[in-house]
């Protein structure tokens, strides 16, 4: 779905456009380099929510007292959509409430990370991991909190490198029940 040869092509006439000779010592590869990486930083791109949910929605039979299976601190990265800027230091904690059903952790972790490979807001990744989580996990009971940095805000414009953006997405029993809200907020 990457079309690396036209951002191969691109990214030289970025080079130029900034006033650099795309063919000097150290930036020969650059073209070929940036293609291969947003390759890989974008390959969410690829997918649907529910293709993601169905890589990663092999689930067991949850033991009859399940109660709520928190994640805590995945880690991901992701690129903002209106500057393609990108956003860091990110940490979401996924919890969920098995209905009959519960997935493999590891696949929690696989889910946000795959979603947050996409040009996006914070906002939208918080939706889609819930989404995806409700699909995989076959529960309408899903929460999402997500604390990020984005360089957006602090390596240009207002250059604040202290401002934490912090995004919470509630699906069913989450919606309404406090103490469920608070096994997953920072």
């Amino acid at each position: 779905m990457i079309d690396k040869q036209a951002i191969e092509e691109h990214i030289r006439g970025i080079l130029i456009a900034l006033g650099e000779d795309p063919d000097r010592e150290g930036l020969r590869e650059t073209p070929d380099r940036v293609a291969r990486m947003y390759e890989e930083v974008f390959a969410g791109i690829a997918y649907s929510n529910h293709d993601i949910a169905e890589m990663f929605g092999k689930t067991f039979t949850a033991p009859e007292d399940a109660q709520t299976v928190v994640v805590r601190d995945i880690q991901v990265f992701s690129y903002c959509e209106h500057h393609m800027a990108l956003m860091y230091d990110m940490h979401v904690n996924v919890a969920y409430i098995p209905h009959g059903k519960v997935i493999g952790l590891s696949k929690i972790a696989r889910i946000c990370d795959l979603a947050a490979k996409r040009l996006q807001i914070q906002e939208r990744l918080g939706a889609d991991i819930a989404d995806i989580m409700t699909e995989a996990a076959q529960t309408p009971d899903v929460g999402v909190v997500i604390s990020g940095v984005h360089s957006c805000m602090t390596a240009r414009g207002i250059r604040n490198t202290s401002a934490r953006t912090v995004t919470q997405t509630w699906r069913g029993a989450f919606r309404d029940k406090l103490e469920l809200q608070n096994l997953i907020r920072e």
